[in-house]
């Protein structure tokens, strides 16, 4: 029979192997550490070495995982999109009008884009490598394919109900939901000192925030005017 403390040695031992250690766990700390060396650093300035001893893992652990820095990355960015698709979800729209289902979507952009600023941060970054990591991932695409279907969903039943105009392209009403948003806190920082008013102060995020919803819903349900430019998607 083993005594008390060759009995401990064991037991720490195989927690500390590979196949017993917490995978899962493990691979959040060093996905966690990832996100903010990245969201400091950006992409060219980020280090393996100083992820690893952010999450405090060996270096060898960190490749048993992942297979480098770009697939790290890759990762990271594929939880970026995921935080902004759970924010924007299909579940916060289902059994809403179609007018109150766009207000809940343009909130949800907004806010995602305020409480979980390094989104903003690893957006600017993939845009100035020109998406290069993006068309890597194999699931990023599929997730706009469904907010590209909850958005035409919407829009048809707004269309049917009368509530909103006819011919809206998604994709274009999408980038510019998104927009209101994100330029607005992407250079709140000149912004700011430009215009003498501190964008990220609550109050004037809340109004930003209905702003925001009057744009996108002025939009939509205006009646077309003789000489407004018509999409291709409606002529």
């Amino acid at each position: 029979m083993l005594s008390g403390d060759a009995a401990e040695t064991m037991g720490r031992q195989a927690a500390e192997r590979p196949g017993i250690r917490d995978s899962i766990r493990t691979q959040e700390k060093i996905l966690a550490a990832a996100q903010a060396e990245f969201a400091r650093r950006g992409y060219d300035g980020a280090r393996i070495d100083a992820i690893v001893a952010r999450a405090k893992v060996s270096k060898n652990l960190l490749y048993h995982y992942f297979r480098g820095k770009e697939d790290l990355y890759i990762r990271i960015l594929e939880r970026t999109y995921e935080t902004l698709r759970r924010r924007q979800s299909d579940i916060s729209v289902a059994g809403l009008d179609p007018l109150n289902a766009m207000i809940r979507l343009c909130e949800n952009t907004f806010r995602v884009f305020v409480e979980e600023p390094d989104v903003i941060v690893m957006l600017n970054t993939e845009n100035l490598h020109r998406a290069r990591h993006i068309g890597k991932s194999t699931i990023i695409r599929s997730m706009y394919d469904r907010l590209s279907e909850t958005l035409r969903g919407i829009l048809r039943e707004g269309e049917e109900q009368g509530v909103f105009r006819k011919g809206i392209d998604p994709v274009e009403l999408y980038i510019s939901m998104s927009g209101l948003g994100y330029f607005y806190l992407s250079n709140q920082y000149t912004l700011s000192l430009l215009f003498n008013r501190k964008l990220a102060a609550p109050e004037n995020i809340e109004h930003r925030q209905a702003h925001l919803v009057d744009m996108v819903l002025s939009y939509l349900t205006r009646e077309p005017q003789p000489g407004d430019w018509t999409p291709a998607l409606a002529r």
